[in-house]
């Protein structure tokens, strides 16, 4: 048996050369154990940064990854089961509508979800506005639930990927989050972890995106799909836009109201939109529709008819939630002050700077700067004007939802950070690309 010295790693990574699958999985299993140390784990990250990897290498790093914890082991659960990971944006609630939509379907969605760091929650916290909503279930009854109702959304439990959860505190503080093989392995040994058969993965591009960059979104999304198809996960990449928030709702139980809404028929355009893309394809990667015509079909049909709200209220109900929310969104938490945000000027909204809106959102409360802070689940922004929009000076922009009266500075970055031009504009396109192996 081969044996190996860090310090010789990261010179062949430094050099630009390949590593081998026993390389990776050396450096992978010395690093989670201990062995290794932080300054060899920076000085490999460094080089795989500025060198990048191969497709085979990214193939054997988010392995090695998966086999350094936890497998969930979805055999039991009947049906292929499809997974969808968005890189994340502002006022992305595909999540929430997404899983019951499928599900209606027939194609069984298990579901483990995160929290958010950032502008809003992710969808746990969302799901948590809903009084009595509980996010851990035992793998037992996580495959009973599904089995029973095609659909469970929970934490993510257990010893999942702890190597990912290592080397992304490592990358934080060492400059190297920003590597697309380093993004690519993360998200994908994540996924194949949770035990998914397909994965569709919707990634964002623009201003409120993680890649702002369409070229950047592109080489993600192709270094994600490589390594699905390597290990053997039928995997699908959507390119959609994040120039501008997702929806109206920006905050979480304002977002769970949208999601509501969209399962009635009555979303948002984009909103929308994206979840019939996106649930398109994994009724297709899920084997219950042939053609993505027929799946879409099958998701207008399930909205029309009342089952994918249906099912959205037996999610709750199964997970000790108030399922009357999905008749009554008044039962939701909600802030004790709307706030008006008036345009400054008359004209055309001409550009969005979701970050910076997402931003204004955190500041309310609705999103986390640090792990530890609290999360006010009623407040947020809901948008009045997207991008193409006509708009007169002292219409609203948006409508604050505060618990605080003094909003000041929410208000300003909101108006900052929409812009209003005397040209016409059109909405920019929503989706860009789709990339298969």
């Amino acid at each position: 048996m081969a044996v190996f010295r860090m310090v010789d790693i990261i010179e062949k990574k430094r050099d630009g050369e390949t590593l081998t699958k026993e390389e990776i999985t050396f450096f992978i299993n010395g690093y989670t154990e201990g062995s290794i140390p932080d300054y060899q784990a920076s000085a490999f990250l460094m080089a795989v940064y500025f060198k990048g990897m191969t497709a085979e290498e990214q193939g054997h790093l988010t392995m090695a990854m998966v086999e350094s914890g936890d497998q969930i082991d979805l055999s039991a659960i009947e049906g292929l089961k499809v997974d969808k990971h968005s890189t994340g944006g502002v006022g992305d609630t595909t999540t929430l509508i997404l899983a019951p939509l499928v599900a209606a379907c027939g194609v069984p969605v298990a579901k483990m979800s995160g929290r958010g760091l950032g502008h809003t929650g992710g969808t746990l916290d969302k799901l948590e506005s809903i009084e009595g909503f509980h996010i851990e279930l035992t793998e037992e009854q996580f495959v009973k639930q599904v089995n029973d109702l095609k659909l469970a959304v929970i934490g993510q439990s257990g010893n999942l990927t702890p190597a990912d959860k290592k080397l992304y505190s490592l990358r934080d503080v060492t400059a190297t989050v920003n590597s697309i093989p380093l993004i690519a392995s993360s998200i994908m040994s994540k996924k194949i972890a949770a035990g998914a058969d397909a994965i569709v993965l919707d990634v964002k591009t623009g201003d409120g995106a993680f890649m702002k960059t369409l070229e950047d979104a592109e080489a993600l999304a192709r270094s994600m799909v490589s390594i699905g198809h390597q290990v053997g996960r039928n995997t699908t990449a959507v390119i959609s836009d994040m120039s501008q928030p997702l929806g109206f709702a920006i905050g979480n139980a304002l977002e769970v109201k949208e999601a509501i809404d969209t399962l009635k028929g009555e979303g948002p355009e984009d909103l929308t939109e994206l979840c019939f893309v996106l649930g398109s394809k994994m009724i297709v990667a899920g084997k219950k529709a042939d053609s993505i015509e027929e799946a879409r079909k099958m998701l207008e049909a399930v909205i029309a008819d009342g089952t994918a709200l249906e099912l959205f209220g037996r999610l709750i109900e199964a997970q000790g939630g108030d399922a009357r929310i999905i008749h009554d969104t008044s039962l939701l938490p909600t802030a004790k002050y709307q706030i008006e945000v008036p345009a400054l000027s008359s004209g055309t909204i001409s550009k969005m700077e979701a970050d910076e809106i997402g931003v204004a959102a955190m500041l309310l409360g609705a999103g986390r700067a640090t792990k530890e802070d609290e999360i006010d689940l009623a407040v947020g922004i809901m948008l009045k004007k997207k991008i193409g929009d006509e708009v007169k000076a002292g219409d609203p922009l948006a409508i604050i939802h505060s618990n605080n009266e003094n909003v000041k500075k929410s208000i300003e970055m909101i108006q900052n950070h929409i812009h209003i031009s005397d040209k016409v504009q059109d909405a920019p396109a929503l989706i860009r690309e789709t990339i298969t192996q």
